[in-house]
């Protein structure tokens, strides 16, 4: 990912909080099979809800799940629970995409006193890079697909629990799927707030946004105040 060093954001806890907010991650790897067709690119992309387990690896593991019919599993090392190596898998990135916004320069006071301005986009995002694996143990499939719904379910006044189901219809549902873990080797977080801006501009942008009220508005220029702060020494 091209990140401008104003854009770099190289706090780890921030880039992991913001995985764990913005939980549904775009997965991308090699096919098994080895060399692409004329007509296939040898890339295989999907969209899945992960979750991170912060207790394991130096960033954490990405866990989740894909059905047993999609092919994407199939070439994968297989995890043992028992014994997991670190070095096994398939090369994979998966993107996660934070808060995002339309910047209009009618919102920066630049625009009126010189008029030298752009629109721009502001957004959050984070790249992990890691090895993929299929796991297939009942046990371990059971426990991911526990942390996943506790995870989501946590701010509902009546969660739903995987035990309200029936467990036979639950370990139908287990058979129809594989997991998939990600131990984490790299992560690239940027988050584009503005901050190449002129302070009064970068204000100007704040007040843009929080006028749009939207939840994604308030979210960037919660981003762009962030910036500010980070970027402003302290007073005497």
């Amino acid at each position: 990912m091209y990140i401008p060093e104003a854009h770099r954001w190289d706090e780890p806890a921030t880039a992991l909080e913001m995985i764990e907010a913005h939980p549904l991650g775009a997965w991308v790897s090699h096919k098994a099979g080895g060399a692409a067709t004329p007509s296939d690119d040898g890339l295989a992309a999907h969209h899945l809800p992960f979750h991170l387990d912060r207790s394991r690896g130096p960033w954490g593991t990405l866990i989740g799940h894909v059905a047993r019919a999609n092919p994407v599993w199939r070439g994968l090392p297989r995890l043992d629970p028992e014994a997991p190596s670190p070095h096994d898998g398939r090369a994979s990135l998966v993107m996660f995409q934070g808060p995002q916004a339309y910047i209009s320069p009618s919102w920066y006071p630049g625009s009126r006193a010189h008029g030298r301005v752009v629109p721009t986009w502001n957004y959050a995002a984070v790249h992990v890079h890691g090895r993929a694996r299929a796991v297939e143990d009942p046990a371990w499939l059971l426990r991911m697909l526990q942390q996943l719904t506790e995870r989501q379910e946590s701010a509902s006044t009546q969660p739903w629990s995987i035990k309200d189901a029936p467990a036979d219809y639950i370990d139908a549902m287990l058979r129809a799927i594989v997991g998939i873990e990600i131990p984490i080797e790299r992560i690239e977080a940027k988050f584009k707030a503005s901050q190449d801006e002129a302070l009064e501009d970068r204000q100007g942008t704040v007040a843009g946004l929080q006028a749009q009220g939207d939840e994604q508005a308030l979210a960037v220029a919660s981003m762009v105040r962030q910036a500010i702060r980070r970027q402003t020494p302290p007073a005497r």
